[in-house]
């Protein structure tokens, strides 16, 4: 009996080849597809594992999952779900179930879960059910490469092991370290992010580690450091591959002891944080290359979570891009709706900048849509017109004008072969001649609404005020010139 194994399926097809499967190992399979029939079929015998979905005919399988665990404690649960999310996978996690599985999934691997989940059953009891952590952040998306990162997220959600989140720029390494944050242990802590690229390199360690009145010119009092103010919770040391070899070997030093010095201090402080890294870098030519130490990195990939490009989770554009509408209309935009003609249109892009250019362009068209319902006729001139200033966008066959080169690079090489300036003014020269076009663009989109335009910029209406101020820009002026 303690062998047989209870399938609760409503997909008939799905269940059959579960079944022939799992007799093909020499199993007995019991089916049914309802939680009634569970619940009748668990009071005639005793089963050593139950498979279960989520969405049952008669309710939710996870959700009446918990009388069943009390009343079998020794029985193994694995459950499958076409509800392919984060929350379906940490709900799965939650009920102390053996394994999830995403549909669709592998049929082999499958067995082996099963077989494995059985074995266990010789070497003691399964792992006690953790609480409730209730609904996670929202990272959208069901592609199979998405799955991967759930279940790997819910794997490091009840220890503190370091992780270490790979993945280009603007695939959404910082909201998956808030996850694993958020739907931990440490919840209840502190999440301090630290960004080692934005740092002078001079000021990291003290950013870090803190430092004594004294410590250096300029340290007129004690300064807590990022590791003590991340005391009961998460660290999140995003660029890490940026960081200055000195500012390495010391945290190395303190990942190895568990324990700092501030700067100039001889105290020494235990840490109390967990450590979630990430980088958009490939680290290992960089231990080649000398410039990053490998003993770190052996250090902060305990647990390696890959994001995946957005160009390689296609099916994933369209269900960001409605998450997406439906942010902007939170935070004041106009409402919007996207057509399946617009979604698949943008599908086709290559969103070379990912997440956050989709972001940023589903953004600006909820912002400059004439109409509610956003479709290919709406979309179609946007990218035509980023084309020519963006890399992530593409015009499409026959739509770039090839005897020209629209790179930022080459712009950038004819603005200086137009105006050299002169030396020592050469960044604020570059960086004059790029904002004031697109401030003036932006006010006049928005009709000098200063808060639209920062928006629509995606920066913060300060930042935006102040530097209109800089340049000399009155808004009405951008709305006169339109």
């Amino acid at each position: 009996m303690k062998k047989s194994i209870l399938l609760v399926e409503d997909d008939a097809s799905i269940a059959i080849v579960i079944t022939a499967a799992l007799e093909a190992e020499g199993l007995q399979v019991d089916r049914c597809d309802s939680i009634a029939g569970r619940d009748r079929m668990l009071g005639e015998r005793a089963y050593g594992l139950m498979l279960t979905d989520v969405m049952l005919t008669d309710g939710d399988g996870i959700e009446s999952l918990p009388p069943v665990r009390d009343a079998y404690p020794r029985m193994q649960v694995i459950i499958l779900s076409a509800q392919n999310t984060l929350d379906t996978a940490v709900r799965a996690s939650d009920t102390g179930a053996f394994e999830y599985f995403p549909k669709p999934f592998d049929l082999e691997e499958l067995v082996r879960t099963v077989r494995q989940a059985l074995g266990s059953l010789d070497g003691g009891d399964m792992p006690d059910a953790v609480e409730d952590l209730g609904q996670g952040l929202p990272l959208v998306g069901r592609s199979s490469a998405m799955q991967a990162v759930y279940r790997m997220i819910t794997r490091v959600l009840r220890n503190d092991l370091t992780v270490l989140i790979l993945g280009e720029s603007g695939t959404g390494k910082e909201l998956v370290a808030e996850a694993i944050h958020q739907l931990g242990n440490r919840r209840e802590g502190p999440f301090v992010a630290v960004n080692a690229a934005a740092i002078p390199h001079e000021l990291i360690e003290s950013e870090l580690f803190g430092h004594e009145k004294g410590a250096f010119t300029g340290a007129v009092s004690r300064q807590i450091g990022k590791f003590e103010q991340a005391a009961g919770g998460t660290l999140f040391l995003d660029e890490i591959g940026d960081m200055p070899l000195e500012a390495q070997t010391r945290l190395l030093r303190a990942l190895q002891s568990g324990r700092i010095r501030r700067v100039g201090g001889t105290e020494e402080i235990a840490l109390h944080c967990r450590i979630v890294a990430a980088t958009n870098r490939d680290l290992v030519p960089m231990i080649a290359a000398g410039t990053f130490r490998e003993d770190l990195y052996y250090r902060l990939a305990v647990v390696p979570i890959e994001l995946p490009p957005l160009r390689d989770r296609a099916d994933d554009v369209e269900a960001l891009s409605r998450h997406f509408l439906a942010r902007a209309a939170a935070e004041g935009l106009p409402r919007r709706q996207l057509s399946s003609g617009g979604a698949a249109l943008l599908a086709r892009q290559p969103w070379r900048g990912n997440v956050r250019e989709l972001r940023n362009v589903i953004y600006r068209l909820a912002l400059l849509a004439r109409d509610d319902v956003i479709d290919e006729t709406t979309i179609e001139p946007l990218l035509s017109g980023e084309a020519a200033t963006s890399p992530g966008l593409s015009r499409g066959a026959g739509g770039v004008d090839e005897s020209r080169d629209t790179t930022f690079a080459a712009a950038l090489d004819r603005f200086l072969a137009d105006t050299p300036p002169e030396p020592g003014t050469l960044y604020d020269a570059a960086l004059a001649a790029f904002e004031r076009p697109l401030f003036l663009h932006a006010l006049a989109q928005t009709g000098g609404n200063q808060l639209r335009a920062a928006q629509l910029l995606g920066i913060n209406r300060n930042t935006l005020r102040k530097r209109l101020v800089d340049l000399g820009i009155a808004p009405e002026d951008a709305v006169i010139a339109r």
